[in-house]
């Protein structure tokens, strides 16, 4: 690592607390210091001494067209010039509501925010305005934002109520959380056999995308569907992730599942900073100014984010997009899989649309993990070593064994070749 970058990260500490305005990129997971970036382009980001990475990080998924996208920079910039915020309406909102509702069928209406968090913070506070009931349900191994509520993790039983994960969550707060393993239809059935008649919500990610990448069985989408209708319960997608990542209905088209309130994040503003909720009309009604539920932002709705996320939503409608994307991740996915094969690595790998996940799994004959206690028993030592393996040649991947990875539209063969070339060299060194 430069000298340069070592002391950005020690000028960033002085003022910032860990260095970094997001924990996940400080590198506590993999260990070193993290690259400070400046500028990106396509299918590239630049660090401070313009070395180029191939990223799959992509902002975390929003860049699915790629950096600095001329259609979506050109929008910005002549948002930009009819001034950055008025909070007050403008058509642009209505349009990307527009868009929105027509692509995904479960959405009637749907309300802006400023991030994901606030997108899973509302939608839960909705659903308990909505069903008049306190209690909600996660799942271990998911993330929605570092709301109160969902900084919580399970009791001691598996049925039991949680207790806070963070200091300043009061536990008055987590013990109307219930934290339950993903990927388990008995563990959703117990739950609302105890519980049902108190449950306000049901929230998960479809894909578990906080767990590296997890997809679950059919059978636990279908079972969280009947549990919810049967007990009067809201079930909330939390596809921040995973919206018009894997496809152009999300999670929800694969699955064949219509939740009753969906969370978006930074994908439908292009990147900009912005989510959204939305979902059955009877239930969004509830929100202020209809209804009783409170809920507002004054950014909500950034003319900017709204601009960028027009200009973005023409490519994606366009005919043949997903499958271009696919074959992409398929292409490098397998590749990589084929060269761990080679060496001898014990590598598991998930993919889906846009996204990717990969395992190093500690034994051979390991399946790719189904839950979070499997993700946890993995070979994090394997990983870290195959992370920085990566960086070293000009691989960006995300600095986590518990995140996704992601594709964009602009990724050439050239890259996914020279990314296969690169993990074939790491994995000679590991084996």
């Amino acid at each position: 690592m430069s000298t340069k970058n070592e002391q950005l990260f020690m000028q960033a500490r002085k003022h910032i607390p860990g260095g970094v305005n997001s924990p996940v990129r400080a590198f506590a997971g993999v260990g070193g210091t993290p690259v400070f970036m400046h500028k990106a382009s396509g299918s590239k980001i630049y660090d401070t001494e313009d070395n180029a990475y191939i990223d799959y990080i992509g902002s975390w998924g929003p860049m699915i067209l790629g950096h600095a996208h001329p259609k979506v920079i050109d929008a910005v910039k002549k948002a930009a010039d009819d001034g950055l915020s008025f909070g007050t309406p403008t058509p642009f909102e209505t349009t990307v509501a527009d868009k929105i509702c027509d692509l995904v069928p479960s959405v009637d209406m749907i309300r802006m925010t400023s991030s994901g968090t606030e997108a899973t913070m509302s939608a839960i506070r909705l659903a308990r305005g909505y069903t008049g009931r306190d209690n909600i349900v996660k799942f271990e191994g998911c993330y929605h934002g570092h709301s109160d509520s969902l900084l919580v993790k399970a009791g001691s039983g598996m049925l039991d109520i949680g207790e806070p994960t963070s200091k300043g969550v009061p536990t008055d707060f987590a013990k109307h959380t219930i934290t339950l393993p993903y990927n388990d239809p008995q563990a959703i059935k117990d739950c609302f056999e105890k519980w049902g008649d108190t449950i306000a919500c049901v929230i998960v990610e479809p894909i578990a995308g906080n767990m590296n990448m997890v997809i679950p069985d059919q059978a636990f989408h279908d079972t969280l569907r009947e549990q919810c209708t049967a007990n009067g319960s809201v079930l909330i997608f939390d596809e921040v992730m995973t919206g018009f990542r894997i496809g152009i209905n999300g999670a929800q088209g694969h699955f064949g599942i219509e939740p009753d309130l969906t969370c978006f994040g930074k994908i439908i503003g292009a990147g900009l900073p912005v989510g959204a909720f939305g979902g059955k009309r009877e239930i969004m009604e509830q929100i202020a100014p209809m209804g009783g539920v409170y809920q507002a932002g004054t950014l909500s709705g950034n003319p900017l984010a709204m601009r960028a996320g027009i200009a973005m939503f023409e490519d994606l409608t366009v005919d043949g997009f997903y499958d271009e994307l696919s074959a992409k991740v398929a292409d490098l996915v397998d590749g990589i899989q084929a060269a761990a094969d080679k060496h001898g690595i014990h590598l598991r790998t998930n993919k889906l649309g846009g996204m990717f996940g990969m395992f190093f799994v500690s034994d051979k004959d390991a399946g790719v993990p189904k839950n979070f206690d499997e993700v946890t028993a993995c070979d994090m030592t394997a990983f870290n070593t195959f992370f920085h393996g990566m960086l070293k040649r000009g691989i960006y991947l995300a600095p986590s064994a518990y995140e996704a990875g992601f594709m964009s539209i602009k990724h050439s063969d050239t890259d996914i070749k020279d990314t296969i070339d690169a993990a074939d060299e790491v994995f000679a060194e590991m084996a």
